[in-house]
């Protein structure tokens, strides 16, 4: 008889899929982190939140400089020029600052306006009680600064809840901006004056001290110039000793014709004797300091080293003071010719429509903001439920 095959298991047909307990509290956690929120966010957008405008403005500084006597002078200009990128730094920092927020706060009344929309629209409008403080960092909230450091060119964008407003704003700061670059060109002109006249009263005390001191060296010692009277002396002493010379052949010739005792023969002598004594005082008077023989009262070489000293004083302070003349000339040639300015190259823009808040933008991100804090909660939640 053949064998009958084994019975086969039949498995229980599975149950319906029905919600627990930890399935409704992680929808209800849902409901409540991600959908209330974003829900409460959608409406306050828009229903509560003012329109915005935005005006735009932009600008560079520049450096005009015309050619004149700058060109002239040995290229000393360069160095009063200034960096317009360094300028463009400044304006950048300066647009961000509390000063330039007080600027136009005073011609803009910034918290009548802003505060406006207060209570309603808390989250973009300014509490009535800011301080001053509180408005420079609500600044920083509606005014946007692009700045290439490569180009020096600044675009600064302003919101506000009305148009006029916001061109009013990006006006203000314009012409604050404008106003700074002409206070940091006057500083640089004055600046850059001030110090070319200081060289210039520097180098004119160095040449009257250096002359002065030449003067005082002539009265002591008499002579205009060591070097010329030198040479003076030398010709006297070249003179007299030609005149020796002429006085020995005369002797020898008297000697030579004449007998011991003849007066003509003792004549020539006492000539030859006064000329070696007057030649020996002239050479004492080159090294001695006795006046009693001629000299000025002191040696030669010192005098002649202390008079080139004096000279070459004398020859660097004139040197000084030419180039001081002609640095404040430089000065003065690039006060007259040379400015910076601010370069506009967007006029502020006026708004017709809002563009802000981007309600969408923000609702998408408020929802993607809670959907990542609720799935990393859930996450968190049953990796230590499932561990404990």
């Amino acid at each position: 008889m053949a064998a009958e095959p084994a019975p086969v298991a039949v498995q229980p047909i599975a149950r319906p899929a029905r919600l627990k307990k930890r399935h409704w509290g992680l929808l209800a956690s849902f409901v409540l982190i991600v959908l209330a929120p974003l829900v409460a966010t959608v409406f306050y957008l828009w229903t509560q939140a003012s329109d915005q405008y935005m005006s735009t403005t932009g600008f560079t500084v520049r450096s005009q400089e015309s050619g004149g006597a700058t060109e002239l002078l040995g290229g000393l200009a360069q160095f009063a020029g200034g960096s317009t990128a360094s300028d463009s730094d400044i304006l950048y920092e300066f647009i961000q600052s509390q000063e330039m927020v007080e600027a136009v706060d005073a011609r803009i009344d910034l918290r009548a306006h802003y505060g406006a929309p207060w209570p309603g629209d808390w989250a973009f409008a300014l509490w009535p009680d800011a301080t001053l403080e509180d408005l420079v960092w609500y600044w920083q909230r509606i005014v946007g600064i692009s700045y290439d450091s490569g180009t020096g060119l600044i675009e600064v964008r302003a919101q506000a809840f009305d148009p006029e407003i916001a061109r009013a704003v990006t006006t203000a700061i314009l012409s604050e901006s404008q106003d700074r670059i002409n206070a940091l060109n006057n500083q640089a002109r004055e600046d850059a004056m001030r110090y070319a006249r200081d060289d210039l009263d520097k180098a004119i005390a160095r040449l009257k001290g250096a002359r002065e001191a030449l003067t005082r060296f002539r009265t002591r010692t008499r002579i205009v110039d060591p070097a010329a009277d030198i040479q003076g002396r030398m010709g006297v002493m070249n003179n007299l000793q030609q005149q020796l010379a002429a006085a020995l052949i005369e002797y020898d010739l008297l000697r030579g014709t004449t007998g011991d005792t003849d007066p003509r023969l003792t004549k020539a002598q006492q000539r030859i004797d006064v000329i070696r004594d007057r030649i020996r005082i002239e050479r004492q008077t080159f090294t001695s300091e006795n006046t009693d023989t001629g000299a000025v009262g002191e040696d030669y070489p010192t005098l002649i080293a202390e008079f080139e000293s004096l000279n070459v004083d004398l020859q660097y302070a004139e040197e000084t003071y030419r180039a001081a003349l002609t640095a404040l000339e430089v000065a003065r040639e690039d006060a007259a010719r040379q400015s910076r300015y601010l370069a506009t190259y967007i006029k502020p823009t006026l708004a017709q429509e809002a563009e802000y808040p981007q309600r969408g933008i923000l609702a998408g991100l408020m929802g993607l903001f809670l959907l990542l804090i609720w799935s990393i909660g859930a996450l968190i939640y049953y990796s230590i439920r499932d561990r404990s």
